[in-house]
Order: C-alpha cells, then structure tokens, then sequence
C-alpha cells in the first residue's frame, strides 16, 4: 500500500508526530511505502523520519493561516497533483486545512481521520465559533465521509457520537502505542539532575507535555505549592514548549516565591527526555484533555510512577489497573493529595511503576496497535 499522512509534523506539535513515527516504523518493515505531508512555518523544526519513509513540506500560508489552521497553497497543490499516488490518505485532527483538503480533491481514494482528542467537550467549547464556521464548511460532512474514523479510547466513542448525532458507520478504536524497546536501556540515574543543575538530594515530580491551558497547569502548580509548603525536600520539573501557558506558569512562580521549588527546563528530546524519565520520582499530567497521552505512555513505558487524570485517553484503563498508575480529580486538591500518597511510599512507586510496565507490554506495545491500524487500511482498501 501507499500511504499518506497529513499533519503538522514538528516539534511543535506535540503527539500525532511520535505517533505517526513509530506507526511508520512498523508499516514500512511490512513492506508498504509512506510518505508524511506537513504544513511548516518559518522557525518550525521538523520531526525525524523513519528511514524509508519520505517528507514533505508545505510552507503555510500568510496571514489565511491565522484565521484557517494549517493553510497552504503548497499542500492543496501537492494533493492535486499527486493525491491518486496513494492508496490511503491519512488525516490527523480535525478543523484544519489538511483534514479538508483531501475531501475536497478526491472521492475516491480510501481516507482514514484519526481524531486525536479534539472532540472532547473541553477542547471543543474553546474556539468555538471557529469549529462551528469550519463545520459549516464541511468538516461535519467530511467526517461521515470518512472510510474510516480512529479514535483512542470509548470516551471518543461518545464525542464522535455527540458531535455528527448519529453513530458512525466505520469506527474503530485502536489505541496509541509505544515502543517498548526505546525505554529498555535508559540513561544513569542523576544525568538529568546534573545538567539542568536540579539537586541531587530532593525527590523529583516531572511535568512533561506542551505548556497549554488544557494540559491542567493551573491545578498541578497550587498543587504543588501547598505540598512543597510540607515538603520542601521535593522540586518540580516544568518540561515542554511553550504553547500560551508559559507566561502564566512563570508568574505563579515569581509571585509565589517557589523559583527554587519549580523549574522550568524547556522542551526536552532524545537522551534529556529519557533521562528526565529515569531521575522523575514521579510523572504527573492532571490534563483536561488528551486523546490519549503519549506522554504518559513513554513515562510508563520508562518505570516512572505516574499521578495523572482521568482525562488522559486511557483513564477508565488505569482506574480498572488501579496499581498501574494513581488518578488526580481536576482540583488542586486533590493533586496535593496524588502528591503525598505517592511521594511518601517508596514500595507503592515501585509497585505501580511495574504494574503499569506489564500493562503496556501486553495492549500497548508499538507493535500490536500498529498492525492492527495496518489490518484496517487492508479492509477499507479492499471495499468495493
């Protein structure tokens, strides 16, 4: 098969594009091509590509693209042109120019959108007037269209099901995975401590995701602040790019005289992420929203104990493998009380940092979920 992903294939971005890197790991050694077509503006910084698998970018138009997300001119033309080299096109996201485009190139060829969180009803109510126009326009009729729509998790079920009023007739939940294999061997133990200048002698709770309102910034750092006011042998590591929270979290910071309790070590990659992972006493993500949090799979995929909620995309998962992970309510309460339960037992950090191991290498293992996406391109491929 010939594949095509569409999404915003930077650093920046966030998940889709680790996701749909390992996803292309696994399709290529089956012997399928896939290339990655991605809108970019100046000063982005592309994602790597798996070896064998082909990138093209499309510089974002001026000016349309402030009002109409991920706009370009080069993209529309590229799908012009080659749009019937694929066998499936694959969308990422919604109420964007690269989900709209195919759709309005092509009737034919095979298209999968993969929904990616964005119609939670958290997310959904922010901006909405533009999602409303968008949907207007088509993007409500496009998604009915679509061969085949993936989602995460059942709470997709219910937004998909929420927003076009009717059951989809080509659903499936598959999903994301992680590579195991990645978090087998990881950095020494106070790597990261020493080159960000963290101490050595304070447990570590590691933040790690864009610095985003939706990703719950204004519960973990009062949270925080009222366990460190008991614990002050404990710091936090704020690690991510910025994405309009940045300003805010160093205000709390400043305001609350916590600068040597909080630190803001910026996006972290390759060997600083894992290691961060390896000295991290504990991972939290109190998120209002996440399809489904592959920065959550990685810390577990790493032995990090995880404080997370029930919003992350496998919450109902975590709460049925209650020893896999600890859930946080959306107040800063009840983060402060994740904190001390967890921070206080070693043998409980140990036991769930296990459970959680086990449980990813039996559902959500790279290879597992990815064949079975690769096993729907098959069937829609095959639809008459």
């Amino acid at each position: 098969m010939r594949i095509l992903n569409i999404c915003a294939y930077t650093w920046q971005s966030g998940g889709p594009p680790k996701i749909i890197f390992d996803h292309t790991e696994v399709v290529l050694r089956y012997g399928h091509q896939v290339d990655i077509l991605s809108p970019v503006s100046p000063g982005e910084k592309p994602y790597p590509v798996p070896e064998g698998a082909r990138l093209i970018l499309c510089r974002r138009t001026p000016v349309i693209n402030k009002f109409f997300r991920e706009f370009s001119i080069e993209l529309y033309q590229y799908l012009k042109k080659h749009a019937h080299e694929y066998d499936i096109i694959h969308c990422h996201g919604l109420w964007h120019f690269g989900t709209l485009a195919p759709f309005m190139i092509d009737r034919t060829i095979a298209k999968v959108i993969t929904v990616h969180g964005v119609l939670d009803r958290w997310v959904y109510a922010h901006n909405n007037w533009k999602k409303q126009l968008m949907d207007s326009l088509a993007q409500k009729a496009y998604l009915q269209r679509a061969d085949l729509v993936q989602i995460n998790n059942t709470d997709e079920q219910e937004d998909v099901l929420r927003y076009l009023g009717h059951v989809h007739p080509n659903l499936v939940i598959i999903p994301n995975g992680v590579k195991m294999s990645d978090f087998a061997t990881l950095p020494p133990k106070g790597t990261f401590r020493r080159k960000f200048g963290l101490p050595m002698d304070k447990k570590m709770v590691l933040f790690m995701s864009r610095l985003n309102a939706k990703k719950g910034l204004d519960l973990l750092l009062p949270g925080f602040r009222e366990y460190v006011r008991q614990h002050p042998d404990t710091v936090l590591a704020l690690a991510g790019p910025d994405d309009g929270y940045e300003a805010t979290a160093r205000q709390f910071i400043e305001q609350h005289n916590l600068g040597e309790s909080i630190r803001m070590v910026g996006m972290l990659t390759g060997d600083d992420k894992k290691a961060a992972l390896a000295d991290a006493d504990l991972f939290t993500l109190p998120s209002y929203s996440e399809g489904f949090s592959m920065a959550v799979l990685e810390a577990m995929a790493a032995g990090t104990p995880t404080l997370v909620s029930d919003r992350v995309g496998f919450g109902e998962v975590i709460r049925e493998h209650k020893a896999a992970g600890l859930l946080a309510s959306l107040t800063p309460a009840s983060v402060t009380e994740g904190l001390e339960i967890v921070l206080a037992d070693e043998q409980l950090r140990q036991n769930i940092a296990r459970n959680a191991t086990a449980l990813l290498k039996k559902q959500y293992d790279i290879d597992v979920v990815a064949k079975q996406l690769l096993d729907e391109y098959t069937r829609i491929c095959k639809k008459p």
